[in-house]
C-alpha cells in the first residue's frame, strides 16, 4: 500500500494589541513550521489582536472586516503561495450587518478554498461572543487542499461532538480547531485545560483522524463595562493522533511550533477495518435534531 505523508503545524503565541506585529509572528512562525517540514498550518483563533470579546463595547466592531480583500488573508495567501503550504486565517468577519467569525481556507498555491463560519458562539464571562457574532450559516465543511480534505472548527465548536463527526463524514481527513481560550474571570478555581483537551483527543479517536489544535497564550486585559477583566490564555496547543492520542503539545507559557506527520492513505484503511463508520445508523439519530430530547408536552 503506497502512502501518503502529511505534515501538519500547530502555532501558539502571545498577541498583542497591534495588528502588524502580529501578523509578523505569524509569518515567521510559519516560516518555521514550513523549514520543520510542515504541509498545513493552523494560526489560532483570533490572532490580529487581543481577545476582544472579554468586553461589549461598540468600538470592537470597528475590527471586523469583509471577507473579499481582507489584508490579514491577502498577506497570507502570498505566503501560502510562497512556501507551498496550507493556512486556515481565522478573521472577524463584516458581512453588510452582519458579523462572523470565520475562518478562510488557504491552499498551497495561494487559492481561497471558501469560508467557514463559527457555529456555536459562546456568551459567558469573559467569552462575550454573542454580542459580536451571529450564528455562523455555512454549515460544516471539508476543503480539499493540495495534501488533505480537511475540517475546520473554531474554538467553542470543539465542544460538540457532532460537529466533528459531521466535518469527517463529508471526508474530512484531519480536524483543525483555532482557539482562544484560558482562565475564566468570574471563577479563579476553575481550569478547563484538560478538559479541553481530553474532549478533542476524543474526537479524534470517535473518528479516527487526526486533530489539530492551536491556542494563545499570555494575559490579556480588556477594560470592560464593569470594570477591568483578565484572561490568562493556558496555550497548550496541541496534535492528536487517529486513537486520540497527544503526539506533540505545548506548554502553557512559550511560543511553540508543533509538526506532527500521518500517513493519510494508512489511517483511511484504519477507519475502514475499525467499523464504526459501516455501523452507523443514522436513522436512529434523529433525537439530535431535536434540542429537549424530542419531548412535547400536553
Amino acid at each position: 500500500m503506497e502512502g501518503r505523508k502529511v505534515s501538519v503545524a500547530a502555532l501558539q503565541f502571545a498577541c498583542s494589541d497591534d495588528i502588524s506585529s502580529n501578523l509578523a509572528t505569524a509569518e515567521r512562525l510559519v516560516r518555521a513550521a514550513h523549514k520543520k517540514g510542515a504541509n498545513i498550518i493552523l494560526i489560532q483563533e483570533l490572532f490580529e489582536g487581543y481577545y476582544f470579546c472579554q468586553a461589549q463595547k461598540e468600538d470592537f466592531f470597528q475590527r471586523a472586516k469583509p471577507y473579499k480583500g481582507h489584508p490579514a488573508i491577502v498577506r497570507l495567501q502570498k505566503l501560502a503561495k510562497e512556501l507551498g503550504v496550507v493556512i486556515p486565517v481565522s478573521f472577524f468577519e463584516e458581512a453588510n450587518n452582519a458579523h462572523y467569525n470565520s475562518v478562510a481556507i488557504i491552499d498551497a498555491d495561494g487559492t481561497d478554498l471558501g469560508l467557514y463560519r463559527k457555529s456555536h458562539i459562546p456568551d459567558g464571562p469573559g467569552y462575550e461572543e454573542k454580542f459580536y457574532f451571529n450564528p455562523g450559516d455555512t454549515g460544516f465543511k471539508a476543503f480539499q487542499t493540495k495534501f488533505a480534505k480537511i475540517g475546520v472548527g473554531i474554538c467553542w465548536d470543539q465542544w460538540f461532538p457532532e460537529a466533528a463527526r459531521a466535518m469527517v463524514l463529508q471526508g474530512a481527513e484531519i480536524l483543525f480547531y483555532p482557539t482562544a481560550i484560558g482562565s475564566e474571570p468570574q471563577d479563579d478555581g476553575l481550569d478547563s485545560r484538560d478538559h479541553w483537551k481530553r474532549v478533542m483527543q476524543g474526537h479524534a479517536g470517535a473518528n479516527l483522524v487526526p486533530l489539530v489544535a492551536s491556542n494563545r497564550i499570555g494575559k490579556e486585559t480588556i477594560e470592560t463595562e464593569h470594570g477591568r477583566s483578565e484572561i490568562t490564555f493556558y496555550g497548550n496547543s496541541f496534535i492528536a493522533g487517529p486513537t486520540g492520542e497527544i503526539v506533540a503539545t505545548a506548554d502553557d507559557k512559550e511560543e511553540a511550533v508543533l509538526v506532527a506527520q500521518f500517513d493519510l492513505e494508512k489511517l483511511k484503511y484504519k477507519r475502514c477495518s475499525w467499523g464504526v463508520f459501516r455501523d452507523r445508523r443514522p436513522e436512529l439519530y434523529k433525537v439530535l435534531l431535536t434540542l429537549d430530547g424530542g419531548n412535547t408536552y400536553s
